[in-house]
């Protein structure tokens, strides 16, 4: 069964407490932490991410899927770990020394933690392939990062269905997250391209019933 992990960069400020007790009600499997820079993306959303991080500190137990669309990888890693996240991902454009991206995915395992790669829609899937064995989870961006509430993009399904062979072939153990745009018409598609964690944020948020939108996507 697919898990769902909730987007919460739209989360009403005055209502978040609230949303987020709702959210964990309704089963979720994730809070989905969209951490933004301002230099990798437009937005910056760094100062409101940690609030949230800390109210959910204190509130529940759903683990945290922390996604870093940020230039100072290791700089931002740092500032979410005291979180104490399951899931650290960053952006495979934001560095360009396969070192240092090895080295980054060991920092992260190293506090036990499970590392992820995120590709943008435009980036080839096939430059994950030789990093594939050494991260928990791969993160297909399904709209252009930096904003939430747009549209998925078409063409971003077949390349999760070629990520998706290529694990099953080499007999690998990462797990496929997509992100963006992805709501109860698109869930069913997403699935069968061979994704298990769906990140569903204003798909979910601004429907009526979350608990009901959390069992339709999952079934």
């Amino acid at each position: 069964m697919v898990e769902i992990s909730t987007s919460i960069l739209g989360l009403e400020k005055e209502n978040a407490i609230k949303t987020m007790y709702n959210l964990e009600t309704a089963k979720i499997d994730y809070f989905h932490i969209d951490v933004m820079d301002g230099e990798f993306v437009e937005n910056n959303t760094d100062e409101r991410m940690q609030e949230y991080c800390n109210y959910l500190s204190n509130i529940t137990n759903i683990p945290l899927d922390v996604h870093l669309m940020v230039k100072d990888v290791k700089k931002y890693i740092d500032m979410y770990l005291p979180y104490n996240p399951n899931i650290i991902t960053f952006h495979i454009e934001a560095i360009e020394d396969k070192n240092e991206l090895i080295d980054l995915i060991d920092y992260i395992h190293h506090n036990n933690c499970k590392a992820g790669i995120s590709i943008k829609p435009s980036t080839d899937v096939k430059k994950l392939f030789d990093i594939l064995e050494i991260v928990n989870v791969v993160l297909v961006m399904t709209v252009e990062p930096g904003k939430g509430g747009q549209e998925l993009i078409p063409d971003t399904i077949s390349k999760i269905k070629g990520l998706s062979e290529y694990i099953k072939e080499k007999d690998l153990d990462t797990i496929i997250e997509a992100d963006g745009g992805i709501n109860l018409s698109n869930a069913e598609e997403l699935k069968t391209a061979g994704c298990e964690i769906l990140v569903v944020g204003t798909g979910l948020l601004k429907t009526e019933n979350y608990a009901e939108t959390v069992r339709a996507i999952k079934e």
